[in-house]
């Protein structure tokens, strides 16, 4: 059977065309909200899930926990599936794997100990399609477009937890959480077969590995800018986590809470696609960009917690929405500032760097929450502050690092 046609490794012509670039970003898009629902629908279907399985908050904590370890754990090496097999096949395959999971989790799970399990695998799934699609759309996208179209990708994350929130009302309250888990297997399954069919064989790229050289990665600096993407991860997920919270403790009603959460959302959508139409404009210094967005979101993180201390709500929703907005609105330049670096090993580059990305969206929440709970969230928000000035500097150090080794011929213009 052909889903379609295009090559799976070649580069398009510098203007980019039309439809493919069309198409394939909406296949990344749609493999990356469904590899994100697994966890997203967790979050927002716990009150439910929780019920029916009979298990504490702080045993929903480690359940999400175990997707974020799966991930973590099989970032790096996805990378190197994805460089071996091509992007194409990986993301016609990882979503069927996902597929699978959603639908054991929505229909044989009976204890939250089989849940809390089959959400390891689901990490992995999400590690595969994070790499695998990045590599899918660094072959099949022109470089004057990349900006946008990693900054448009980035954006599926957010609107997967706005996929979550929708399916409280129109799935959970109606006809049971486990119809939602089954829904997003029917939304993987179709994404799957979105996908274009790949033209070289798998005996092809084998001989084609033999015969050409292998890249090299600037390891050193990739490490360092992964810990600059965990720490801001770190800080702007513990922020995801518990912003609501903390508006209704200082006098918010849960409704307008919940209009400051989804406003803040909206604000890192539009700043991820922002960056990257400006990134195709600039054509370089993208690190250094990053960098500059984590120390707005440094000061925007001290306004909320300023916010959060002395109760004003005005100051509070500044900080809130600035913090999350453009302290959370670098990670699809971030990531095609990475795949640039390393042109000739965007999976792999970018599967060291998510390291560091999946073990501070992991600890991120557990540690803020444990900070609030001690102290406050003022002194929580302070925190955030200073990783996020750590970051930047992470940040910045890895990109210097970067230009001091040649990687590759675009290293460069990082």
């Amino acid at each position: 059977m052909r889903f379609g046609s295009g090559r799976s490794d070649a580069r398009p012509p510098e203007n980019g065309g039309g439809s493919p670039f069309n198409r394939d970003l909406l296949v990344a898009l749609m493999a990356t909200t469904t590899s994100s629902l697994p966890i997203f629908l967790v979050g927002t279907l716990a009150v439910q899930i929780r019920a029916e399985l009979h298990f504490s908050k702080s045993l929903l904590g480690l359940v999400i926990t175990l997707s974020y370890l799966g991930a973590a754990s099989w970032s790096i090496p996805s990378g190197r599936v994805a460089e071996s097999v091509g992007g194409v096949r990986v993301l016609r395959w990882a979503p069927l794997v996902g597929a699978t999971l959603l639908i054991l989790l929505g229909t044989v799970t009976r204890s939250w100990v089989a849940f809390a399990l089959l959400l390891f695998p689901c990490g992995m799934v999400s590690a595969s399609i994070a790499t695998g699609s990045n590599l899918f759309l660094a072959k099949r996208t022109a470089p004057s477009r990349q900006g946008v179209t990693f900054g448009i990708k980035q954006a599926a994350v957010p609107f997967s937890s706005l996929i979550g929130g929708l399916a409280v009302p129109a799935v959970a309250l109606t006809v049971g959480w486990r119809w939602a888990f089954v829904g997003g297997a029917a939304l993987a399954v179709v994404t799957s077969f979105l996908v274009p069919r790949p033209e070289t064989s798998l005996s092809d790229r084998r001989r084609s590995r033999i015969n050409g050289a292998t890249p090299v990665l600037n390891r050193g600096a990739l490490l360092i800018l992964g810990s600059g993407l965990g720490l801001g991860v770190f800080a702007a997920s513990g922020m995801a986590a518990f912003l609501v919270t903390d508006a209704v403790s200082i006098g918010v009603s849960h409704a307008n809470a919940g209009f400051l959460a989804a406003v803040a959302g909206a604000a890192a959508v539009v700043a991820r696609i922002v960056t990257g139409i400006v990134a195709d404009r600039r054509g370089g210094g993208h690190f250094r960009v990053v960098a500059a967005m984590m120390i707005v979101g440094m000061f925007s993180y001290a306004v909320l917690a300023l916010g959060a201390t002395t109760g004003i709500k005005w100051i509070f929703v500044i900080g809130s929405v600035s913090a999350l907005g453009i302290g959370w609105g670098w990670n699809g330049l971030f990531n095609f500032a990475t795949i640039r670096s390393h042109s000739q090993a965007p999976a792999r580059a970018t599967g060291l760097t998510q390291v560091g990305g999946r073990l501070g969206g992991m600890m991120g929440p557990l540690v803020i929450g444990f900070v609030a709970d001690k102290s406050s969230f003022g002194i929580a928000w302070t925190v955030c502050a200073l990783l996020m000035g750590v970051a930047a500097i992470s940040v910045t150090v890895g990109q210097k690092m970067l230009q001091s080794r040649d990687v590759d011929a675009t290293a460069g213009q990082t």
